[in-house]
């Protein structure tokens, strides 16, 4: 007969290593993120989003793996905190970094009139057009100036009005299909 890992309890050993652990490292996962600012916590990009990610698969195995103890995994939450942190520097201090790592804004609509060639290049469909434009309040595209997809994934809807110029607010969005 094969001897079988019990499946539904192993020991009370395990249970209270397992509580112990998730109180301590849940614990020191909150300091860390509070020490790395808010930065961390901001709307994610694609940077932040693996953080987030390889921060909770750090967790989880720090809790449950019997291999990884709480010094080695504080070892990793500290280590992947100080990288975001160095990625967040990077990103405010050089612009072509911040442009590598959390890449350009989108010009989707300009004036009115959707972009097709820059709605295919980021998979953006009408409807998520339209949704963007109805959220913003306004029943029409035609009553839009511009709406761009930004680095977090998030659409900005910039309201057409007459004798307003919002040409500043666009000036970091690559315009390579806006004419006139």
């Amino acid at each position: 007969m094969r001897n079988t890992p019990p499946i539904f309890f192993n020991g009370w050993g395990e249970l209270v290593r397992t509580l112990v652990l998730s109180l301590i490292a849940y614990a020191a996962m909150v300091v860390l993120l509070r020490v790395s600012r808010k930065r961390t916590l901001a709307k994610m990009n694609v940077f932040d989003f693996v953080f987030i990610v390889a921060l909770g698969s750090i967790l989880a195995d720090t809790i449950l793996s019997t291999d990884i103890t709480l010094a080695v995994g504080l070892v990793a939450f500290g280590t992947l905190v100080a990288a975001q942190w160095m990625v967040s520097w990077l990103t405010t201090t050089s612009d072509r970094a911040e442009r590598i790592i959390n890449g350009e804004p989108a010009l989707l609509v300009h004036r009115g009139q959707c972009l097709r060639a820059a709605m295919r290049r980021e998979r953006v469909t009408d409807e998520e057009l339209r949704s963007a434009v109805r959220l913003k309040g306004l029943a029409a595209l035609e009553e839009v100036e511009a709406v761009v997809l930004e680095t977090d994934g998030s659409f900005s809807v910039i309201e057409r009005k007459p004798g307003r110029t919002v040409y500043s607010s666009l000036d970091d969005v690559p315009a390579h299909e806006a004419h006139g």
